[in-house]
This record gives C-alpha cells, structure tokens and sequence, in this order.
C-alpha cells in the first residue's frame, strides 16, 4: 500500500503525514487520524524529510494482506467452526435446546471471542516495525 502525504511534523525518527483519505481508512486500526480532509498518520522517517516535504510513504503490502486475513478471515473461520461445533458437539450436551439454536450461540460466541482476541493482539503490536508505514521517498 502507498499513499503520497505531505509532512505536518517530525518527532525523533517519527514523523507525521497527512495523506487524502480513503475508503478503507475508514475501517484501519493503524493509528492514523481520519478527518474529513484526509488522514494523519505516523510513519518512520527513515528519508529524514522535514515538515512541508511531499513524500511516498509505504506500507509493506505482506503486512497489509496478512493484516486483512487476520481481520476478516479469522472471524468468518470462526463463525463457521462455531457453528459446526455448536450443533454436532454441544447440542448433545444441551438436548432440552434446538440444536440449531444452539449452533447460532456458538458460531456467534465464537466470532465474538475471535474479535476479542484481535483487539487484544492489535493493541499489542500497532507499534511494531512491520505493521508502522515508513517514508520511502521525499517527492519535492
């Protein structure tokens, strides 16, 4: 993934670049600020560039893809084997329920422990090299 932002400020080997956002802005968790202009977000300045320069700002696109597998993969998965556990293996135990009443608690429990789980081990690696955008060029 590359967007082209201009640098609003550099802390250290961070710096700040607003981008023009788009769609898929809107549902990231990478950190950045959406405004209706665009979105800010927090890159590693590794070209050195100073406030005011354009640059290409770049997110390795394995990090993107697995980030995106991660997200809307594992829920699904888990929705489904939720639901196969839940009416195969635990309707046995639950006889008095329906058995696909209780598939419904179980594929939703499951997608709902699943998002749990991801919030969780987003927070914990947002900062992570592999998952932080880096500057790849100054433009002007």
């Amino acid at each position: 993934m590359e967007e082209i932002g201009i640098v609003k400020s550099v802390s250290g080997v961070l710096a700040i670049v607003a981008v023009e956002g788009k769609s898929p802005c809107d549902q990231c968790k990478m950190g950045c600020k959406v405004t209706d202009s665009g979105a800010e977000l927090e890159a590693i300045n590794s070209v050195k560039a100073e406030v005011g320069q354009r640059v290409r700002v770049e997110l390795k696109p394995y990090s993107y893809l697995k980030g995106s597998i991660i997200v809307y993969g594992l829920p699904a998965v888990s929705l489904v084997i939720g639901a196969v556990l839940g009416k195969g293996v635990f309707s046995r135990f639950l006889r008095p329920m329906d058995p696909d009443l209780v598939s419904a608690i179980f594929g939703f429990g499951a997608f709902l422990l699943t998002f749990i789980v991801i919030k969780l081990w987003s927070m914990k690696i947002e900062k992570a090299a592999d998952y932080t955008p880096v500057i790849e060029e100054i433009l002007e």
